[in-house]
């Protein structure tokens, strides 16, 4: 599956989980039926990814992690926040730099219509 297919398929599993569960919830419990959701569909998930920092070649464990990665294409970064803003959008960016990944969904689940709150990143510029 390419990044953006794989993309449609979480975007439609994230909507099934915000319909059952609504807004309002801490953004781990919205991961953890997220990470369940997607897994039951058949995608390999990661949770909690750690995400080293290379400086001067040197690998430093400085406690980055992806929220989930999917089919070790798809960045997701989940928020159960009012309003998304530019340092939500930082932080996505600066995984899919680490990473060398392509696509990355930032999601806020703490919004009426899921639609609302999905934003897609592709390589470091927001659609």
């Amino acid at each position: 599956m390419t990044e953006n297919e794989l993309s449609n398929k979480v975007i439609g599993l994230s909507i099934e989980v915000h319909s059952a569960l609504g807004p309002g919830l801490l953004e781990s419990a919205c991961k953890e039926c997220l990470f369940y959701n997607i897994r039951k569909s058949g995608l390999y998930v990661e949770k909690e990814k750690p995400m080293p920092l290379i400086f001067h070649e040197v690998k430093l464990e400085c406690g980055y992690r992806i929220d989930l990665l999917i089919e070790n294409k798809l960045v997701i970064e989940l928020k159960s926040v009012e309003a998304l803003n530019d340092i939500h959008l930082a932080q996505t960016i600066t995984y899919l730099k680490l990473g060398h990944y392509k696509l990355g969904l930032l999601i806020n689940f703490n919004v009426t219509k899921l639609k609302d709150g999905v934003k897609r990143v592709i390589n470091g510029t927001l659609f």
